[in-house]
């Protein structure tokens, strides 16, 4: 099997505002209104609204298809013995043309017991330009503070409990299960996280949807808040979920690869055989396989590397994102 070339995959109207910037990072047309995010390589469905968010191949299958028909032949031995067919993976580009609602995502325990989910939802970013994120609450609130800021969609009242870290390009962010968080207006990222669609949302005023319905992943505010970390975490605990400037190497602050892996190569590395996207970055890259195939990967592409195609090297500047290990 050969690597893939992946096309842009942009569900199309979502609930906030961008897409221009992933277009830009691509150099490709702009994208629609509403298209800020590009699901790279996926087996995960939006929430709801299935078959959107799948990657399709060229010959009209699924990836996610494929796959399950062959899934050694994708993700490998190893992994499939662990994970069956699952890719636990799900990799985006995302871009934040206004300010992204206050949210949280349930772990795994949650999400199995109340919706029957095969994962929750951890994420991390790989920030592409600079901004503001918000991250964590800064003290503890007991569970009716919560909810009454969600009833009154008290905005400011919400980010002034939470923690505002200035990220710049090359910083890596950590959001484990129940963390708050909202990216700030104009950041463009690169996300890993489970492959899940799964949000709990605390603020909807100004954006294209009715919380009130959608908001508690159908289970009532009651519940779904349950599920969101309300202890205060400090400064330095909040700097720990952040790692800086990451040029070469792994990515992830700690507490990450348990769910993903995510690598910066600035230069060349080699990889091991096995399922992995590839996002180049400022220049092309060039990707080898065992075949010795040798291709040149322009700035801004994503490509897919199965198991299949064996070990690989990069050479240039991009990032990789792998499952975690098997």
């Amino acid at each position: 099997m050969d690597p893939i070339l992946l096309p842009a995959n942009q569900p199309l109207a979502r609930f906030y505002q961008g897409g221009e910037r992933i277009s830009r990072f691509r150099g490709e047309h702009p994208s629609p209104p509403n298209t800020p995010e590009d699901w790279v390589g996926s087996t995960t469905s939006v929430r709801g609204d299935a078959p959107a968010g799948l990657t399709r191949l060229d010959d009209g299958r699924l990836l996610a298809d494929a796959i399950a028909d062959d899934p050694a032949a994708w993700l490998g031995p190893a992994h499939v013995e662990r994970y069956g067919a699952d890719t636990m993976l799900l990799v985006k580009l995302l871009d934040a043309g206004q300010r992204l609602p206050v949210h949280a995502h349930p772990d795994g325990r949650f999400a199995g017991e109340h919706i029957s989910a095969a994962h929750g939802k951890a994420e991390a970013w790989y920030i592409l330009s600079p901004g503001v994120v918000h991250l964590a609450l800064t003290r503890a609130v007991v569970p009716e503070e919560l909810a009454e800021l969600v009833a009154s969609q008290d905005s400011a009242g919400m980010l002034a409990l939470m923690h505002a870290i200035a990220v710049e390009p090359g910083d890596c962010v950590f959001v484990p299960h129940g963390v708050l968080h909202a990216i700030g207006a104009g950041i463009l990222l690169a996300e890993v996280q489970e492959p899940e669609d799964l949000s709990i949302l605390l603020e909807w005023e100004g954006f294209d949807l009715d919380g009130e319905k959608h908001g508690h992943l159908g289970l009532g505010f009651e519940l779904a808040l349950t599920a969101v970390e309300t202890r205060g975490r400090s400064g330095a605990e909040v700097e720990g979920l952040v790692r800086r400037a990451v040029r070469h190497g792994a990515a992830l602050p700690t507490g990450g690869e348990e769910f993903f892996r995510l690598d910066r190569i600035e230069g060349a590395r080699e990889f091991p055989a096995g399922f992995a996207i590839v996002v180049v970055l400022d220049d092309s890259a060039r990707l080898t396989v065992d075949s010795g195939d040798s291709r040149m990967l322009r700035a801004g592409s994503t490509t897919l590397v199965p198991f299949a195609a064996g070990a690989f090297t990069l050479s240039g500047s991009a990032l990789v994102a792998r499952p975690p290990r098997a």
